[in-house]
């Protein structure tokens, strides 16, 4: 069987009384993009730092590449590329020379990619970082994330400040490290880009991690929408039945939302004589609005 390069089981933490994430159940496979959605405070990054090291759990365990993250935390960063949601940079150095030390650190003699990298992502490593904007800032930490090809790669909404363009770029870059084999943790409360990149996602809600699907499962499970063309115009109140809203209705078409009773709903449709079926696409960002839209409460962590 082989190795989840991340496994999490009941991990839980506290802020003292204020919950972090308690119960959080992960399993990672090598070489997917795992998405990992939910709005600020939901317990993203608490996740994240438990996963280096940075904070101890209240309880749980949590395992990369089968270690132990509370006994083998130097070890595992050291295979790991980290993009921390709220970066701390060295503001006296340039870029080059914040690269050229963490070049050091893991015995990089080869920097080629480093430079294509910056290429890519329109970065003079040049200056002196106290210099650069919030944008320029966030694309040296995909840099220094990314330069040493790391068997994992976490990243915490990484593409904070940037323009589209290089916004299409980071996530090119995301497709282009799945594709060597490599896996990549994506945290994000961006939902277009969870579905352009990620294989599967997970979807934390105040702590709690409440679905894990592929992200093209996770678009039809939750509901689907019809548009149906009909012989006949339907009659007010056809469609009117639990599990099933109308979302637009003009002359002898309609346009439902469906979360159950589908075989009701072709039922009533085929009375009018049904002439023809479409499927319309479902957004991850709908999907996510269905599972937030009622009881959000207080977020922490």
């Amino acid at each position: 069987m082989t190795e989840q390069v991340i496994e999490t089981r009941n991990l839980t933490m506290y802020y003292g009384k204020h919950r972090g994430i308690e119960d959080v159940n992960l399993s990672i496979q090598p070489g997917e993009v795992f998405g990992f959605l939910g709005p600020n405070g939901a317990g993203k990054t608490t996740t994240l730092r438990v996963l280096l090291d940075v904070i101890r759990p209240t309880s749980g365990q949590a395992f990369v590449f089968g270690l132990d993250c509370r006994q083998h935390g130097p070890e595992i960063r050291q295979k790991v590329g980290y993009l921390p949601g709220e970066l701390n940079l060295p503001g006296s150095l340039t870029a080059q020379q914040f690269f050229n030390v963490l070049a050091g650190v893991h015995g990089i003699e080869d920097t080629s990619y480093q430079r294509a990298l910056c290429q890519r992502l329109e970065l003079d490593p040049s200056r002196r970082i106290r210099e650069f904007s919030r944008g320029n800032k966030q694309k040296v930490g995909l840099v220094a994330a990314m330069m040493h090809k790391p068997e994992l790669l976490i990243l915490d909404e990484p593409t904070t400040g940037l323009d589209p363009l290089i916004q299409r770029n980071v996530l090119e870059l995301v497709r282009e490290t799945r594709a060597e084999g490599r896996t990549v943790f994506f945290s994000s409360h961006i939902l277009s880009e969870v579905q352009a990149v990620c294989d599967r996602v997970g979807i934390i809600r105040q702590g709690e991690l409440i679905a894990v699907q592929r992200v093209d499962d996770l678009t039809r499970r939750r509901f689907r929408r019809l548009r149906l063309t009909l012989d006949h115009a339907p009659s007010d109140g056809l469609f009117e039945m639990a599990g099933v809203e109308v979302i637009d209705r003009f002359d002898h078409t309609v346009t439902l939302q469906i979360q159950n009773g589908l075989q009701a709903v072709m039922e009533a449709a085929i009375s009018c004589g049904l002439h023809d079926i479409e499927e319309l696409p479902v957004t991850l960002e709908e999907i996510f609005m269905a599972y937030y839209g009622q009881g959000q409460g207080e977020h922490h962590a």
